[in-house]
């Protein structure tokens, strides 16, 4: 059991635009064009901040989705929105604490872009920016950069791997005392703390150094979502942070002493990774409402939607004219994917494990996107939410409200007090930095570490 007393969860906000919930967009609480309206952004970045979450943070994709437009025309998420980063950058100039994370893929960008626009966000913020490291799991995204077909699984894993390597040793680029700016002597920065990175790999050659100053947290955090294999290992080497789909209990404490376990021989001390399993709740005032909230959103989903989002989490199966009150043939589920496969085991043990139809299928994945769903009061989500935590499972959660922005209202205004009685969540903001607030370390200069460990060796 942890000591409440010493130990509090994290907790971050996912963002889509309308809502988690697929048809959020349908229901008239929300905004409509939230997408590109930058005010909505702003409601909710300071509701999160009123609620001292630790982060929000806004996934992307570098495509519109393919499928049946049909269906797509019905569901309007990632068909228009802002690029992350930029709005971001806008929000930080209105907020004062809250990290600001966002995703970029390593599939189809280039480390010394990422590197220079999370520095210059993490300058712009004074410490709260995070980069989430993503494979690209879209298969449109290859045809907007020149490809014709998708990077294959393995390949993508040993990919990020070596961009996430270079990119922290561009943030290395100078020394934090660097940059002197002394008038008088008339020397801006000190030639000896500049550092040319000089990478030369399997997937890029990065000469370096990176033309913005060290960032205020010597590295943005660095969250990633991936569960497969490699993902894992990924995170075990580079993660500060990992969102995570996680179901049940049980589950979810293999994962987390599973992920912690592997640190070690990365050299990482485990408090130094914050696992935080997404969490859809639905928050009533009494449990009954919030059963009838949950309802009212389940039945606004539209069948070819339901299917079209299924077809996506399989891998893109043609799901046309089957009979959506049968199971998913196993064959369908029994299979590999080159898109995400942690989507499509989460997919795979749901279906399995309560023996869903495809309609409870999809609405089940359409309701939470594959996460687990609380629907209650603000004590009943508390409770299992303190539960979570003192059990191992989770070093936090990743808040994911289904619809916006009342959604989010609900819970800062009802669970967030809830958990702030029980002792297990903050009242203040520890900290300035996202580092600090989430207790993370700074990372040290790769290149100042080498010379004093260097001098360390010449001294014994």
């Amino acid at each position: 059991m942890r000591n409440i007393k010493t130990e509090k969860l994290k907790l971050g906000g996912l963002f889509h635009p309308t809502g988690n919930h697929v048809a959020s967009w349908l229901h008239p609480d929300t905004q409509l064009d939230a997408g590109s309206n930058f005010r909505h952004y702003v409601e909710l970045a300071h509701l999160a901040e009123k609620g001292k979450f630790d982060l929000m943070f806004l996934a992307d994709a570098a495509a519109v989705r393919g499928g049946d437009l049909e269906a797509l025309s019905r569901w309007p998420q990632y068909m228009a929105y802002f690029e992350p980063t930029t709005l971001l950058a806008a929000l930080a100039a209105v907020t004062s604490h809250i990290g600001l994370v966002a995703t970029a893929t390593t599939s189809y960008n280039e480390p010394y872009n990422i590197a220079r626009r999370y520095a210059s966000l993490d300058h712009i913020s004074g410490g709260r920016a995070g980069w989430n490291v993503v494979t690209s799991s879209n298969l449109d995204e290859s045809k907007n950069f020149g490809h014709e077909e998708h990077l294959q699984h393995g390949d993508r894993y040993a990919r990020a791997k070596e961009f996430a390597s270079v990119v922290r040793g561009l943030w290395d680029s100078w020394e934090d005392d660097a940059f002197v700016r002394d008038r008088e002597k008339q020397r801006y920065f000190e030639p000896a703390k500049l550092h040319v990175l000089g990478h030369k790999g399997t997937y890029f050659s990065v000469r370096g150094p990176l033309n913005i100053s060290r960032p205020p947290q010597g590295h943005p955090v660095i969250a990633q979502a991936g569960s497969s294999e490699p993902g894992k290992e990924l995170a075990a080497e580079t993660a500060d942070i990992v969102f995570t789909a996680q179901g049940d209990l049980e589950g979810a404490k293999n994962f987390y002493s599973d992920l912690k376990s592997r640190m070690s021989k990365f050299g990482r001390d485990p408090q130094s990774l914050k696992i935080m399993p997404g969490l859809n709740p639905i928050v009533g005032r009494t449990e009954g409402e919030a059963k009838e909230k949950h309802a009212y959103l389940q039945s606004l989903i539209h069948p070819s939607v339901g299917l079209e989002l299924l077809s996506n989490a399989i891998g893109g199966v043609d799901l046309k004219g089957i009979d959506i009150d049968k199971p998913l043939p196993t064959d369908f589920l029994d299979r590999d994917t080159n898109t995400s496969k942690s989507t499509l085991e989460g997919v795979m043990k749901m279906a399995q494990r309560d023996n869903l139809t495809v309609r409870q299928l999809y609405e089940r994945f359409a309701g939470a996107r594959g996460q687990r769903t609380l629907v209650g009061t603000a004590e009943q989500i508390a409770l299992d939410m303190r539960h979570w935590f003192e059990s191992a499972a989770v070093d936090g959660f990743l808040i994911q409200p289904a619809d916006l922005p009342n959604g989010l209202k609900d819970f800062v205004h009802e669970v967030v007090p809830a958990l702030q009685h029980m002792g297990v969540f903050r009242t203040e903001y520890e900290g300035t930095t996202l580092r600090e607030n989430l207790d993370l370390p700074r990372p040290a200069n790769q290149f100042t570490a080498a010379t004093t460990n260097a001098y360390r060796h010449d001294q014994d």
